[in-house]
């Protein structure tokens, strides 16, 4: 493995960071004035469309897809740098360059295992940053950390599905701009391979039957970022029977290959949540004094900076090693290493924004400095996309199988 940017990604990193200068971190305080004056808190503030337009003009836009027919056409060891910058604004940045969860995702479902009317009717416009998406698999009833569990039926009736059931934490679905669910569920759920059981189907919004039924707040305050978590319910809704995505039965493996990539972005999105949290940490320590003298010079501070640069440091090359391994051997391959991120990065970039909101006191957990949403979504994503004792379960089973 080289660790030099090539050129293309360097070229793109010193534009990303400009725009960030630029026209990110200027817009968050612009964001939340437009926000409180907004009709609804689920609305998208003005500034947010100025940025991505900025963007789009610049030629930062869609840069996770690799496919070059729908994206920038980077490798994942291209885009994980820019993923990380992107990461310092993560309710900004992402969905200024329309790299945000969960459209992402969903864009690379329709990608790669849509139809071309889905491709025409839903990837288009989602590339085109015209419309936003939801995934719905979560359920309240069910460990949905196992996603067997998952109740929520897709029925055949003639030449439509009949989709019953009720999902929470549904990523976007809040955003009016919300225009379409994925939505999995049990076409047979009796079949004897479990994994089998369950398949995706692409339901309108506005479909007959689909209820958005409340906003699911997070730490207690609503996560404008992704346009909410809701939870909906799918009352005897029903699409054509064109909108299953893949075949029957084939819900689970598209599960897996949409949350491979997802986990990778995550954690080199975290890596930039930590590196600004670190930015914060030392600014804070250098302009404050407590007992006598600045907080940088204290030596409990010390030990908070020079550790969180070292576990920075160490996420990242695991998080590069991961990227490799992905474009080289494919995520099968990764396997192990995308587990490993998993694990390590959310719950180490938790403790890294924890000693920041320390040395920030009570400005640390308030609305005026960054930290507190930073933290929130920090912590969520050891739980999103796989709680970490799935990933340590599935792991430790793959190592004792070196010895079995």
């Amino acid at each position: 493995m080289d660790f030099a940017f090539d050129a293309r990604t360097e070229e793109l990193r010193a534009r990303l960071l400009a725009f960030m200068d630029e026209h990110v971190y200027p817009a968050e305080a612009v964001a939340e004035e437009q926000r409180a004056r907004l009709a609804s808190p689920w609305d998208t503030p003005a500034v947010v469309e100025e940025l991505k337009a900025e963007a789009r003009r610049q030629g930062l836009w869609n840069l996770f897809l690799p496919d070059a027919a729908y994206g920038a056409g980077l490798t994942n060891l291209q885009y994980a740098p820019l993923a990380e910058i992107t990461g310092r604004s993560p309710h900004l940045a992402p969905t200024a360059t329309n790299c945000a969860a969960p459209d992402t995702g969903n864009m690379e479902v329709l990608a790669q295992f849509g139809d071309e009317r889905q491709k025409k009717q839903w990837l288009e416009p989602l590339l085109a940053g015209e419309i936003r998406s939801a995934f719905a698999m979560t359920e309240p009833e069910v460990a949905s950390s196992d996603a067997t569990n998952i109740t929520t039926r897709i029925e055949r009736d003639g030449d439509e599905y009949v989709i019953t059931g009720r999902k929470w934490y549904i990523s976007g679905a809040m955003n009016p701009d919300c225009a379409i669910f994925i939505v999995m569920g049990k076409t047979d759920p009796d079949g004897a391979d479990i994994r089998r059981q369950q398949s995706m189907v692409l339901v309108p919004r506005d479909t007959p039957g689909v209820t958005v039924r409340r906003a699911m707040r997070v730490f207690g305050y609503e996560d404008h970022s992704h346009g909410g978590h809701a939870e909906v319910v799918f009352d005897h809704a029903r699409v054509p029977v064109g909108n299953l995505v893949g075949e029957e039965g084939g819900g689970f493996a598209i599960a897996q290959a949409r949350l491979g990539p997802g986990r990778i972005h995550h954690c080199m999105r975290l890596i930039g949540m930590a590196e600004r949290a670190i930015e914060l940490m030392c600014r804070r320590a250098v302009s404050r004094q407590a007992f006598g003298k600045a907080l940088a010079q204290q030596g409990v501070v010390h030990n908070w900076i020079a550790d969180a640069r070292v576990t920075v440091e160490q996420l990242r090359l695991l998080v590069l090693k991961t990227a490799w391994l992905m474009d080289t051997v494919g995520n099968r391959g990764a396997h192990t290493e995308i587990q490993a991120i998993k694990i390590a990065t959310p719950r180490a970039v938790v403790d890294i924004i924890d000693r920041a909101i320390q040395v920030y006191g009570a400005g640390g957990v308030s609305q005026d400095f960054p930290l507190a949403e930073l933290y929130a979504s920090a912590r969520t994503l050891m739980i999103a996309d796989g709680p970490d004792e799935v990933h340590q379960r599935s792991l430790a089973r793959r190592e004792l199988k070196k010895y079995l």
